[in-house]
């Protein structure tokens, strides 16, 4: 009498979540939260969910205007510090953006992330924001452990340490502001300053001093 086979089973790798990976399925990754980041992880950004921002267009650049145009400060070194400066014009509603994109660059030429100050004379960097609700004190300790990039507000630029590239956003603020502001950042920087901003009024805070 011919044997009847048996009924084939499902093989227990089959099942529950293995089955998932043995089909070759993605798992889904975490989503990062704010915090400290290597030259490899994305910069800090504006805290909640939502979709990538474009790219900011690139600004066209002024027309020269006499002895007081962008290209005098552009690639220029500071007789007293020996730093380089750089100006990217920019808008105040573009500066910010305009900034990250710097210090994207930056990151991605093998600048170590401890090695970048960036400072904002208007609205503060949403990171900025975000660490400042834990407390002063933690926000300025992360300073100190040059572990990352650190953004703070170009009004208390005073307790910022020198780093070897300070950026700057001038993303808003007075004229007094800036004009305090700037040579302060330019004191900080050892290797180089990124400002961001206005090109006449750039020129107005540090063209004389270049």
């Amino acid at each position: 009498m011919p044997l009847i086979p048996e009924e084939p089973q499902i093989s227990e790798s089959a099942q529950g979540p293995r089955a998932t990976a043995a089909a070759g399925r993605p798992v889904p990754t975490p989503r990062p939260v704010p915090g400290p980041r290597t030259a490899a992880t994305p910069r800090p950004g504006r805290p909640g969910p939502g979709p990538v921002r474009p790219a900011p267009p690139v600004p066209r650049p002024q027309p020269a205007a006499g002895p007081t145009a962008p290209s005098d400060l552009e690639n220029r070194s500071d007789q007293r510090s020996g730093a380089q400066i750089q100006l990217i014009p920019a808008t105040a509603d573009g500066a910010l953006d305009a900034a990250e994109e710097a210090v994207d660059l930056l990151l991605e030429s093998g600048r170590a992330p401890g090695d970048v100050l960036v400072l904002t004379t208007g609205e503060q960097h949403p990171w900025a924001a975000h660490e400042l609700s834990f407390g002063e004190p933690a926000y300025w300790a992360q300073q100190d452990a040059r572990e990352d990039v650190f953004f703070a507000d170009a009004a208390a630029v005073e307790r910022a340490a020198a780093r070897p590239v300070v950026v700057v956003a001038v993303n808003g603020g007075s004229g007094d502001a800036v004009s305090r502001s700037l040579p302060e950042a330019l004191k900080r920087a050892t290797a180089l300053l990124i400002v961001c901003g206005d090109a006449e009024r750039v020129n107005a805070a540090l063209g004389a001093g270049v």
